[in-house]
């Protein structure tokens, strides 16, 4: 069904894994038409309640691949301002607003773009081997698809300037350091604790997840009324919901409750 990604589905818990090894998991544009397929499919499943998005081979992403939209000194400037809004700004606005937690499973070099698609995920699992790299300067670009953005606001405006303006690595372990991502694990561990997690998520109460991540993802562009204000209309919502008047029930029966997702 997928030629430049695998989709798998088990026990409430969906895994995409970008699949072009070769040339460390690069865009093209038939690789963003895939993903966006299998996010429409998982969106709509509702069996589904956590999404792992990794990669295959030695890398998570190199961003775009160059190859697909290379040009010589003659050839006619390319509108990557096009690019970036038919393609990158959609998935990026997708996932961020996706309604499950997504676990990004940081396999190895995270370049360009692919930076921005971990910064887009909500928790982020890295293998200690791995790194973020951005490389926007070195063909003579700025970040995009939502990197300037994410990185200023983990980071601060001056390591988020050095980084972008210098491409040097970024590894896992720093990043956790500067709280860019939320743990670190050994290489061989990092599917293991990736599903472990995942399958936790998939038994909590997804829509409070899902409004936890609209909530945090603008709290910076809110005053504080604004903000108690969403925060109340969150909570008058999700209190007529299946899942809060099963938590209060499992709380005061003493035992473990069964969230519906709802």
């Amino acid at each position: 069904m997928y030629n430049h990604i695998i989709l798998e589905k088990n026990q409430g818990v969906a895994t995409i894994t970008l699949n072009r090894p070769d040339r460390m998991n690069s865009f093209i544009v038939d690789m963003h038409q895939e993903l966006q397929q299998a996010l429409d499919m998982i969106a709509s499943d509702n069996e589904t309640r956590c999404l792992v998005l990794t990669g295959s081979g030695r890398g998570f992403c190199a961003g775009q691949d160059l190859n697909d939209r290379a040009v010589t000194a003659d050839d006619q400037a390319p509108d990557l301002g096009l690019s970036v809004e038919r393609f990158y700004n959609p998935l990026i606005r997708r996932l961020t607003s996706f309604p499950m937690p997504i676990i990004c499973a940081m396999n190895g070099v995270a370049a360009g773009a692919g930076a921005s698609v971990v910064m887009a995920c909500d928790i982020v699992i890295a293998a200690r081997s791995s790194c973020f790299i951005l490389s926007f300067a070195k063909v003579g670009l700025v970040p995009d698809s939502g990197c300037s953005w994410h990185f200023a606001r983990a980071l601060g405006l001056p390591r988020a300037k050095a980084l972008a303006m210098l491409g040097n690595k970024l590894g896992a372990e720093q990043a956790e350091q500067w709280g860019l991502i939320y743990q670190v694990v050994d290489d061989e561990n990092l599917m293991t604790e990736a599903t472990k997690l995942s399958q936790h998520l998939a038994t909590q109460p997804t829509e409070a997840l899902a409004r936890i991540k609209t909530l945090v993802h603008s709290a910076f562009d809110y005053s504080l009324p604004e903000q108690l204000e969403r925060e109340r209309a969150a909570m008058q919502h999700l209190g007529k919901s299946h899942d809060y008047r099963e938590g209060v029930a499992s709380f005061l029966e003493k035992r473990a409750p069964n969230f519906k997702g709802c």
